[in-house]
């Protein structure tokens, strides 16, 4: 039964039914909030007779959601003492304000708040951002309660506030961040999409009415675009809601919002039990992207091309000059190579890209980078965006390029535009063979026809 009060806006009363609620909690829900879902059945203590509208699945969003009235919604279980106590002033209540008092019942993995041992109670102040009423005895406090919420809604909306609860994520609505980077996953999809990826997947399970979940949406956004970049998609980030996915609720045991999982192909899930800021997020899924990803590749400089790819493609790309072949030998150039294969697993979190080239070979890049006065090997570390370059000064060992790579990772350490303001143009090369080098071999000079007793007369 719906009708307007003195101040011209209908006001409801509903009721939530929850298997673990210890007393019964009233929250004043308005416009635009989703309080609960995934329902259980109601056990006699309203009947159709009430002026009490019994709330399900079916129909919550229909009569509360998408009502513009103010709703008291109790959250109850059919054996809860305190619970049957209130009915006869809920419904008193209800037929005082002409109001719809209605049962509904929430999921059982709702957050929780105090309660008795082993069990869980459902905190509407908490999860929807609405004012909070633990209900007196008599029907007459319910109805102050009521009344009181619809004058702070009436001010707000004079004041030109919204008066109810933010938007619902599935609106659109968020912190700025774009979430076309999270994927929607669903009960049909989530197998195909995740279970079956090679990727790495971070799954965030929520609920729409859900406080701390809507914090952590913009975060989560943010996030999504920012590691699809850095990972070039080996990690991702999707989105279940569970009041709607059920399936995947039930069968991963969700039992709090939000709740995030990590997804590996072949593993359990595990529970992600970090920080829920952006950079929290972004930090716990590099590392699982280091702990699947193979370490980076190690290219030789051969043409303009390999340079620019790798380099445009990464934050910073390490290049190192190593000495002639015939200075150094196979095992001597194999040895730096080592070193630089050690150093770019160490660093393979980083997502930088790795070059060599011979010296000599790239007679441009060595004079762009300011490379020849400090000998062979040598190292330097390009950002292409900024373009600006750091050379190592130490040693080219372990030791020597792990302090120099952890300054840069630090933003510590001296740096110099790269000469020119642009990448140098790159000769294209044979590749290395692996093998020692070979002296060129000089023809023989034919002295046959040459007369040696002639060479020292003058000649008039």
């Amino acid at each position: 039964m719906h009708s307007h009060n003195a101040l011209g806006h209908s006001v409801q009363v509903a009721v939530c039914c929850h298997t673990f609620v210890v007393l019964p909690i009233l929250s004043l829900v308005l416009s635009g909030a989703v309080a609960c879902v995934l329902v259980l059945s109601v056990q006699g203590l309203y009947s159709p007779s009430d002026d009490v509208v019994d709330l399900s699945p079916s129909n919550f969003d229909r009569e509360v959601m998408q009502s513009d009235s103010l709703w008291l919604v109790e959250f109850y279980a059919p054996w809860c003492g305190h619970c049957q106590r209130l009915v006869p002033d809920w419904k008193k209540a209800a037929t005082a304000l002409k109001v719809n008092c209605a049962p509904q019942h929430p999921p059982s993995h709702h957050s929780a708040v105090n309660t008795h041992p082993g069990a869980r109670r459902l905190n509407c102040a908490s999860l929807c951002g609405y004012g909070l009423y633990r209900p007196g005895t008599a029907g007459s406090a319910i109805v102050d309660a009521a009344i009181n919420a619809l004058r702070s809604l009436v001010k707000d909306r004079m004041a030109g506030k919204s008066g109810g609860s933010d938007q619902s994520r599935q609106s659109g609505s968020g912190g700025g961040a774009s979430k076309k980077d999270v994927v929607e996953l669903t009960d049909d999809n989530f197998d195909q999409t995740v279970l079956n990826s090679d990727d790495v997947w971070m799954v965030e399970f929520f609920a729409p009415w859900c406080g701390h979940c809507k914090n952590l949406e913009p975060e989560w956004a943010a996030a999504a675009t920012e590691l699809k970049e850095q990972t070039k998609g080996k990690v991702r980030l999707g989105a279940v809601d569970a009041t709607v996915h059920q399936v995947l609720a039930s069968r991963y045991g969700i039992r709090g919002f939000p709740t995030i999982k990590v997804f590996r192909k072949g593993e359990d899930p595990e529970d992600y039990e970090g920080g829920r800021s952006r950079s929290d997020i972004v930090a716990r899924a590099l590392d699982l992207f280091s702990e699947n990803a193979p370490p980076p590749e190690l290219l030789e400089m051969l043409n303009e091309d390999v340079l620019k790819k790798t380099c445009e493609d990464h934050q910073l790309c390490i290049i190192a000059v190593l000495p002639h072949i015939l200075d150094t030998g196979a095992s001597g150039r194999n040895g730096y190579l080592e070193v630089m294969m050690k150093m770019a697993e160490k660093y393979k979190k980083k997502m930088w890209g790795w070059l060599w080239t011979e010296a000599g070979a790239q007679m441009e890049l060595e004079t762009s980078l300011g490379i020849g006065g400090f000998g062979y090997p040598a190292m330097a570390a390009i950002n292409a965006r900024k373009m600006k370059f750091a050379l190592l000064k130490g040693s080219f060992s372990e030791t020597g390029i792990h302090e120099f790579l952890r300054d840069l990772s630090v933003g510590r350490g001296s740096t110099a535009p790269v000469g020119g303001g642009a990448l140098p143009k790159i000769n294209a090369v044979e590749p290395w063979d692996g093998k020692d080098g070979e002296l060129p071999v000089e023809d023989d000079i034919d002295l046959s026809d040459v007369e040696l007793d002639d060479l020292g007369k003058d000649e008039l």
